[in-house]
């Protein structure tokens, strides 16, 4: 299967929500880049490109449900939706419980296990740095906290004109 059926086909499950598609869309390509300029293995960027693509695949159920996108709520919400997404793919099961595991984890920023888990949060926090247009001082504790590849920690610096000492 290739990524841009899934992307197609969680554009069609987007149902016409921009903000979903074009987030989900700006993260992959993040994440893309990162993964490449960290020089990733294919399989596992493969793997992780899925993830990036599906990573909010909860929040249209989490706002009819909760009335929000909460991480916590997206986590919990996740792994049903996926197996569901995934059902009629000729995704492996290995590869399947990878993106159900990354997924169920996008907002839990401890015990990061994988360079692939890593890229997807650094790659939707860039998304979501501008997409809620967070201060100087919120992106500098992030960074300093959170991110751990060469390729990510210099693209936040670039884009928001950090300097690596800040």
């Amino acid at each position: 299967m290739k990524v841009a059926q899934i992307i197609k086909k969680m554009v069609e499950f987007s149902n016409g929500n921009l903000h979903d598609i074009k987030h989900f869309l700006k993260v992959w390509s993040y994440a893309k880049t990162i993964a490449e300029l960290e020089n990733i293995d294919e399989h596992t960027l493969y793997v992780l490109e899925l993830a990036c693509v599906v990573h909010d695949i909860a929040c249209p159920l989490c706002r009819e449900k909760y009335g929000n996108t909460n991480g916590a709520n997206q986590e919990l919400e996740s792994p049903a939706l996926l197996e569901s997404f995934f059902k009629d793919t000729d995704l492996s099961a290995t590869d399947l419980d990878r993106i159900i595991y990354l997924v169920s984890h996008h907002h839990t920023y401890t015990n990061v296990e994988g360079l692939d888990y890593q890229i997807l949060l650094e790659a939707d926090f860039l998304v979501n740095a501008d997409e809620s247009s967070l201060p100087t001082k919120s992106i500098l504790s992030f960074r300093d906290k959170v991110f751990k590849t060469q390729a990510g920690t210099e693209l936040l610096n670039e884009i928001y004109k950090l300097d690596s000492d800040n």
